[in-house]
């Protein structure tokens, strides 16, 4: 810290506020700690009755707080973020798109084990919105050693087969082949509930169902099902109903007759415990249970949005849903404002 006269302080970061008294109308900050001296402030600090200054002396190996808050941000944030404009140490991130937020967890550890910065984000792996806040840089000193960035900048680099810290995934326009099963659907005894749901929860992810095709519990029926919906162009394969252990409920021996390679059968999600997971080459199959159609939220939501924005999920990626895959069924479901997936 050096005490300097007004007019030699341009460029210098002051220690303090600096206020500004009006008797009768005012009394405010004029200048606040931190800020950067412009030589247009000389005569304002002068009229203010301020011959000396106490300031920081930014030496060589020293960057200031919006300075360091820029290069971080900046150094964390991947393809889909936006950056917002420095103010009091700290960088706003938010997300230039739709899609599918990922952060990388383990480096962002890294990141806050580091002193005098900090990094905080949303939860990873969950939907987020144009415009949506994702992010903060923060440098808790008003200035910063040179090397601290660097090493933050340095933890960012590219790698081969790693991504930024910080980014937000569009999702792909996927052509969604809907098979449902159950002979009380097939034969009208009852109306299909499932496919409204899933085609307006498909739509909200940007994707469309092209086909829906009705099934009884026969398993040769249901296989020739999902083949006739590769064959007139689906990427995205589910299958609803018969997932549960009645001896009726084939679908899954069905998923796998159809030549599918199953990732897993049962999930640590309520509701979702019995969701399948399986891939006929790079198309996904997905066995969705009943839990789907009643509840807002479910094993769908977690893992779906995942698969549209390219993650291919194995079964140590399911197994980790446990953690954080009870939802609580709250009268007012606030999805995915809430800890509904978010251990994983």
């Amino acid at each position: 810290m050096l005490e300097l006269p007004v007019s030699d302080s341009v460029g210098a970061v002051l220690c303090h506020d600096i206020t500004q008294i009006v008797p009768g109308q005012c009394k405010r900050a004029l200048f606040r700690k931190g800020h950067i001296v412009r030589p247009e402030d000389v005569p304002a600090l002068l009229q203010l009755g301020k011959e000396h200054l106490y300031v920081f002396d930014l030496a060589e190996g020293l960057v200031h707080e919006e300075e360091a808050a820029t290069r971080v941000a900046r150094a964390v944030s991947g393809p889909g973020v936006l950056m917002g404009p420095p103010g009091e140490g700290k960088v706003t991130l938010s997300a230039a798109l739709d899609g599918l937020l990922k952060v990388d967890a383990d480096r962002l550890r890294l990141l806050n084990g580091m002193d005098d910065l900090v990094l905080s984000t949303l939860h990873n792996n969950q939907m987020v919105r144009k415009g949506q806040n994702l992010a903060g840089a923060h440098i808790t000193p008003l200035v910063i050693e040179e090397h601290k960035v660097r090493r933050v900048e340095e933890l960012c680099a590219p790698v081969p087969g790693g991504g930024p810290i910080v980014e937000v995934r569009p999702l792909r326009r996927a052509r969604v082949g809907m098979v449902t099963t159950g002979s009380e659907v097939f034969k009208g005894r009852i109306e299909d509930g499932f496919g409204p749901v899933l085609r307006a929860k498909f739509a909200q992810l940007g994707s469309d169902v092209v086909r829906q095709l009705l099934v009884s519990d026969d398993e040769d029926m249901t296989v020739n099902a999902i083949r006739a919906l590769l064959d007139l162009g689906a990427d995205f394969i589910v299958v609803t109903g018969g997932m549960s252990v009645d001896p009726d409920d084939r679908t899954p021996a069905a998923i796998r007759k159809a030549g599918a390679e199953v990732v897993c059968y049962g999930a640590p999600v309520l509701p979702g415990a019995m969701f399948l997971l399986g891939y006929l080459g790079k198309t996904p199959i997905l066995g969705l249970p009943g839990c789907v159609m009643y509840y807002k939220s479910s094993v769908f939501d977690l893992v779906v949005p995942r698969l549209l924005a390219g993650d291919r999920l194995s079964r140590s990626d399911i197994a980790a849903l446990g953690h954080g895959g009870y939802c609580s069924a709250c009268a007012e479901c606030r999805f995915p404002m809430c800890p509904f997936g978010k251990g994983a």
